[in-house]
């Protein structure tokens, strides 16, 4: 893999580790203090509102639209500044008119989101806490669309870290909250914007002093815009698929109390190998497969899809084997204590082993999607993108009066799994970019008989470490820390990996 691509996926995997681990510390609080209750479940479905649209309009649509197009102009000179520029203004212009409409309708999106919440306390408090949250979809969008400037600069740190960020905005104010005595849902709720401003400027000044200043204008609607906006509307259909498929588990869960809770919770602990690999590999790979394939570089485009794969599957099948193995353990420690209680560890442990199962197919969407993004193909991904949401609808609905809320983590990982089948399936014709090398191809075997072995191990070990109890940071530090040397271990002994490849990529790095 080329040195420039590995920093590229270690950055923003550091950092979206680092994101991920500040996430913990704010779940572990939230759910210490707000539980599973109507305070923390009203708020979850005031958070994900703006954070739905926000990957609906710009980490989704426009971001898979623009990161191509401005990648193409940046490598030929074709006036990019002028294109950014008009590209910010018109995604502000559109998201605030929105913003604007979403704050009067809230009560109807509300109960689109979760209609189990009506007639209870429930669903005033997600009204309430809804009409605070969502001018966070303004500032994010507008801190993707930055992010995705620097992006294709090769610069990847600061927009990365900017979630880190968030995070530690949201302790603080729950930490604040305590110390005061406020409403903890409400503090919450008016943190949500905050971090909005901050994700915004952190990106805009690392923007700013390279050069790239985004300032609010009237928007244009030029012949780039218009082409523009003819990528972006297909991808806005296929990333609202996406969302209804998210809607569609967050109703299931709605109809059980306390479901949208252990949902939230185990959707926060399978994303953490999610975000760290997927993000990085989806972030650094679309810019990159973009300029290999405008410059008629297959060798090279399959080098870096190949590449990818092998580093998104070294990383993502072991921790989809250990999670589905220790998910008892990993939510007990973390999340039981106060107001989340024995039952609350066991049901979301329940959803995480669903999700777990899902893991591998969650990454390699994102691996697979840049080639037909790469090509400003979102035509395509979107009618996959269907077939997957009617899937997911079927086996969530379906499945709900045999298995209750876990049917929503089924349809998700049902749906995954298959929207992958369609996006290996429609790579046939893309020529040898769309190829998977001979290095993979051997590789791939041995990376998952390296983590099945290492599923076994922690099997034996956590029924070792279960005869004093589970639910002890020590335990959980074992298990963790046993397994990784284990799987490393292995690969080295597998040929999955060799030592001398690992300190390459480490030197690189350095």
């Amino acid at each position: 893999m080329r040195g420039g691509l590995v920093r590229g996926f270690i950055s923003v995997g550091l950092w979206t580790f680092l994101s991920r681990l500040t996430g913990f510390v704010r779940d572990i609080l939230m759910a210490r203090w707000l539980g599973t209750g109507p305070q923390a479940e009203a708020f979850l479905v005031a958070l994900s509102l703006p954070n739905m649209f926000r990957r609906f309009f710009a980490e989704g649509a426009f971001n898979t639209a623009f990161v191509p197009m401005f990648s193409k102009k940046l490598e030929s000179g074709e006036e990019p500044r002028a294109f950014a520029a008009d590209a910010f203004a018109g995604l502000g212009f559109v998201v605030a008119v929105f913003s604007a409409v979403a704050m009067i309708l809230m009560p109807g999106l509300v109960w689109l989101m979760a209609a189990g919440f009506a007639g209870d306390t429930r669903f005033d408090l997600a009204v309430e806490y809804s009409r605070i949250t969502f001018p966070y979809i303004l500032l994010i969008s507008l801190a993707s669309m930055i992010s995705g400037v620097l992006n294709a600069n090769g610069r990847f740190g600061v927009a990365a870290a900017a979630p880190v960020l968030l995070n530690l905005l949201f302790i603080a104010g729950m930490l604040l909250g305590q110390w005061f005595g406020w409403d903890l849902g409400l503090t919450l709720a008016w943190a949500t914007p905050i971090t909005g401003i901050a994700q915004l400027a952190l990106v805009w000044w690392d923007a700013a002093r390279t050069g790239w200043r985004f300032v609010p204008a009237r928007p244009r609607l030029t012949p780039d815009m218009k082409r523009l906006l003819s990528i972006a509307v297909p991808a806005m259909f296929a990333g609202g698929v996406v969302q209804v498929n998210l809607l569609v588990g967050r109703q299931v869960g709605s109809f059980f109390e306390g479901a949208i809770g252990w949902l939230s919770y185990s959707d926060r602990l399978y994303q953490l190998p999610l975000g760290v690999v997927g993000a990085a590999v989806a972030v650094v790979l679309l810019p990159e497969l973009s300029r290999r394939l405008r410059a008629g570089d297959e060798a090279g485009g399959q080098s870096a899809l190949s590449r990818a794969t092998e580093f998104g599957m070294f990383l993502t099948l072991p921790a989809a084997f250990a999670i589905a193995v220790i998910a008892v353990p990993m939510v007990a420690t973390l999340f039981e204590r106060g107001a989340f209680g024995p039952n609350d560890t066991q049901m979301t442990a329940r959803a995480l082993i669903v999700y777990a199962l899902g893991l591998p197919a969650f990454v390699l969407q994102k691996i697979l999607q840049p080639l037909y993004f790469a090509r400003e193909d979102t035509r395509t991904p979107f009618r996959y993108a269907v077939i997957s949401m009617v899937v997911n609808a079927a086996v969530a609905v379906g499945l709900m009066p045999v298995a209750g809320f876990l049917a929503a983590a089924l349809g998700t990982t049902v749906a995954a799994w298959v929207m992958v089948g369609q996006l290996w399936w429609g790579t046939r014709g893309m020529g040898r970019a769309a190829r998977l090398d001979e290095r993979l191809r051997s590789r791939l075997p041995r990376i998952v008989l390296s983590s099945a072995l290492m599923a076994a191990m922690l099997w034996a070990l956590r029924g070792w470490l279960a005869q004093d109890g589970e639910g002890d940071i020590p335990g959980l530090a074992i298990l963790v820390f046993g397994g990784a040397a284990a799987y490393f271990a292995l690969s080295f002994l597998t040929g999955a990996i060799s030592p001398a490849e690992l300190r390459a990529n480490v030197r690189r790095q350095r």
